[in-house]
């Protein structure tokens, strides 16, 4: 029986790549001269950290790296988890921003009753933090993709591990 997997994976290679380009234009910019403005990923904690001297830095530096982000993988900002913004030493800011990785179990529970509720005729099932779709056919499996797509929008699901 043919079947595939739902899942949310970060990029790591196109995220670091991406807080490189953005480092490279803090350095580029005059606003940014002089002050300790500057993005960090831990990769082990799946974390990433930016550094300003202000609120207003802070936001502008996420200006830049948002838009970075998206260029190399679409819809990853959406699973960017903003901690809040905590005053380091002085008047110097700091703020963490953790990268969602996985389906949570609510959200997987939203996508099994959404293909539940569609009467397709495939079965959902979760597993950890993916949910495997098992159907008899390609086609519905095809149409249980694209009703998934279009339903959930607030969050990058990939799918993928099709078997046959």
């Amino acid at each position: 029986m043919p079947s595939f997997d739902f899942s949310s994976e970060v990029d790591m290679v196109a995220l670091k790549n991406a807080i490189d380009s953005t480092g490279k234009k803090i350095v580029g910019r005059h606003d940014f001269k002089g002050t300790s403005a500057k993005v960090e990923l831990n990769e082990k904690d799946k974390l990433v950290t930016i550094f300003a001297d202000s609120d207003f830095q802070l936001d502008q530096i996420k200006v830049i790296l948002f838009p970075e982000m998206e260029k190399k993988e679409p819809d990853c900002t959406k699973r960017l988890d903003a901690q809040s913004v905590q005053k380091v030493s002085g008047d110097k800011v700091k703020q963490e921003l953790k990268i969602k990785i996985g389906i949570e179990s609510e959200l997987a529970k939203k996508i099994v009753k959404l293909i539940k509720d569609s009467k397709l005729k495939v079965q959902a099932a979760i597993q950890g933090d993916t949910v495997r779709v098992t159907g008899a056919k390609r086609d519905v499996l095809q149409e249980t993709i694209a009703l998934v797509k279009k339903s959930i929008e607030d969050f990058p699901i990939k799918y993928g591990n099709f078997r046959d």
